[in-house]
């Protein structure tokens, strides 16, 4: 974080702005603690006369109340995901980028620091993203939160409800506080629906401050159900498809691929667990149980592209041995700068003796070795590079492989071939 954002989080306005920030939180305290009140003690004791019943109202009710409680609480009270102190550009780079003159001298700059990083996002003009306030690359799905003053891991969004950026390390808590909101919200508008009823008929249902308060409940539960029930359906579904708030408006751009809303999209359980975790005893409770380190995040091109994709680990660790993905390569982004595809030339050339083993010829392996040939003459004056020989044999520049050029067949056949044309 940059100097700036340090004297601008301790000037006197932003403690004055940090206080007004509690003012949602404290309101949604002060409506549980009044619907507690209103519950608890104007129905439960004061006007429902059956025991068994009351014990049953109260028991499922507190159930209810206490898993609200609780997530909401670790929505609130566990920190940001922040960037790690390794994805920081040292001052001198920093430096240099700033005084760079085009924008593709800022690219190199760019791409030179992070080619050891897991990044795989770029932004629209091909270039690692880079946050200037942080001073930092920003890994995969990232985002710099102007509330918070830093860059924060897998950013959803900023509530002002729990006075927290919704991110990788809170997420499932926000998911289940969601839930869990409406779940008691539709428990109280039930349970006191026949107290509405009676007061629409006319009937005698209790009398004074006490009827006012169960009938103020019950529209004060109705009208939190109507709106928390969209946000949580929007919530499960971004849930579903491996999707951020963010990234459901604007798309990840990838470095191979382009811009792709399912980049990230899984399958919808493997996407369930990526949040939730594999233990299925802890899903529905607000402890932190989902995939990864926030820091790299499986693609579906991994998962279906190729079969030995990255897993993770329930707890947060990277596991040990994982194969190289396609979106990521084993050398990360400086592999993927510079990819040149091979195998689109066509024809080509193969080594007779193609099946027999290592051991007849110690120089060639068993597999294809593939020498493109220009398919014109004009193209082979442009661009042909005369191949190095050595003692009447072509080095092969592709696999380092020295081959007798009377070895070479195409289609089956014996063929000379002059230097020149093998590239």
């Amino acid at each position: 974080m940059g100097n700036d954002d340090n004297r601008r989080r301790k000037s006197p306005c932003n403690c004055c702005l940090s206080v007004f920030k509690w003012i949602p939180v404290l309101f949604i305290f002060g409506v549980i603690a009044w619907s507690y009140y209103a519950y608890v003690v104007e129905l439960c004791v004061l006007k429902t006369e059956n025991n068994v019943a009351k014990i049953f109202l109260l028991i499922f009710y507190h159930i209810a109340l206490v898993l609200f409680l609780w997530s909401y609480w670790q929505t609130i009270n566990t920190p940001v995901g922040r960037v790690p102190d390794q994805w920081r550009i040292p001052d001198e780079e920093v430096n240099q980028l700033f005084r760079a003159d085009n924008q593709e001298t800022q690219k190199r700059i760019l791409n030179n620091f992070a080619r050891n990083l897991p990044v795989t996002n770029r932004t629209i003009n091909g270039s690692v993203r880079f946050c200037e306030k942080c001073k930092i690359i920003k890994p995969d799905r990232s985002h710099h939160c102007s509330v918070c003053s830093c860059c924060v891991l897998k950013m959803d969004h900023h509530c002002p409800w729990v006075n927290n950026c919704v991110n990788f390390s809170n997420y499932k808590f926000f998911v289940l506080f969601l839930g869990y909101a409406l779940v008691y919200c539709l428990y109280v508008a039930f349970t006191t629906l026949n107290d509405f009823i009676m007061f629409v008929q006319g009937q005698p249902g209790g009398s004074g401050m006490g009827r006012f308060h169960i009938l103020f409940l019950f529209f004060i539960s109705i009208m939190f159900a109507i709106s928390l029930v969209s946000l949580f359906g929007y919530h499960i579904y971004l849930v579903l498809v491996n999707r951020t708030t963010l990234e459901a408006f604007r798309a990840p751009i990838f470095r191979v691929g382009g811009p792709d809303k399912n980049g990230y999209n899984l399958g919808r359980f493997a996407n369930f667990c990526e949040v939730f975790g594999d233990k299925w005893q802890y899903w529905f409770l607000p402890v932190f149980t989902s995939k990864g380190d926030g820091l790299y995040f499986v693609t579906s091109t991994d998962q279906f592209g190729n079969g030995n994709a990255q897993r993770y680990e329930a707890m947060g660790r990277t596991a040990a041995g994982a194969a190289t993905s396609n979106r990521l390569d084993a050398d990360h982004t400086d592999k993927l700068i510079d990819a040149i595809p091979l195998n689109n030339h066509q024809p080509h050339l193969e080594l007779d003796n193609v099946q027999s083993s290592s051991n007849n010829h110690p120089l060639i392996p068993s597999s294809q070795v593939t020498v493109n040939i220009e398919q014109t003459a004009d193209a082979a004056a442009a661009t042909t590079k005369t191949a190095p020989t050595l003692n009447n044999h072509v080095v092969d520049m592709i696999g380092d492989q020295v081959v007798p050029k009377d070895h070479f067949q195409l289609n089956g056949h014996p063929t000379a071939i002059a230097d020149d044309r093998i590239v």
